[in-house]
């Protein structure tokens, strides 16, 4: 599908995904994407929204996620940053205490074929391979990408994740 959006590309096909759990996650979901749109570049495409239960602490709220493509001009720190800011103004707290409950999380999954390690970003996400809950969005839109580093396709990480053997 990647290939779909390539035409219509002028910037850097970023995928993020947004996901939360507190308040009312729709709406959150929503706005972030109309930010992002207004500050990050346009959104191409949207996956559906998928309800998973939270990874990596309990809680008894599902939380909402959807991925999206954005093609952005800004690089890669760039848009991190922007996310972040944009995580702050609905409500984020980042607390340093590992995974918990929150209204919006905003995470850069891919930035076109780069590959990105720095103390604060490494590009492709590096847990993303783990988890069916940014796969299965990603899956919706991208299912034939093939992150950089990974001979696999984001389909074929998914159907690893599900089958226990990631």
């Amino acid at each position: 599908m990647a290939d779909t959006f390539g035409a219509m590309l002028q910037g850097t096909a970023a995928y993020l995904l947004l996901g939360g759990n507190e308040g009312d996650p729709e709406a959150m979901l929503g706005e972030a994407e109309q930010r992002i749109g207004q500050r990050c570049g346009r959104v191409l495409a949207r996956s559906r929204d998928h309800w998973t239960e939270p990874w990596g602490f309990r809680d008894e709220r599902l939380f909402l996620n959807r991925a999206i493509l954005v093609d952005t001009t800004l690089a890669p720190e760039d848009l991190l940053s922007e996310c972040l800011e944009i995580e702050k103004e609905l409500g984020r707290v980042r607390t340093g205490k590992g995974p918990g409950p929150r209204p919006i999380d905003i995470d850069l999954l891919l930035y076109g074929s780069l590959r990105v390690e720095c103390p604060f970003l490494t590009v492709p996400h590096p847990r993303m391979h783990e988890r069916a809950f940014a796969l299965a969005p990603l899956a919706d839109i991208a299912p034939d990408l093939c992150p950089p580093g990974n001979g696999r396709s984001i389909l074929e990480l998914l159907d690893a994740v599900k089958a226990g053997s990631a």
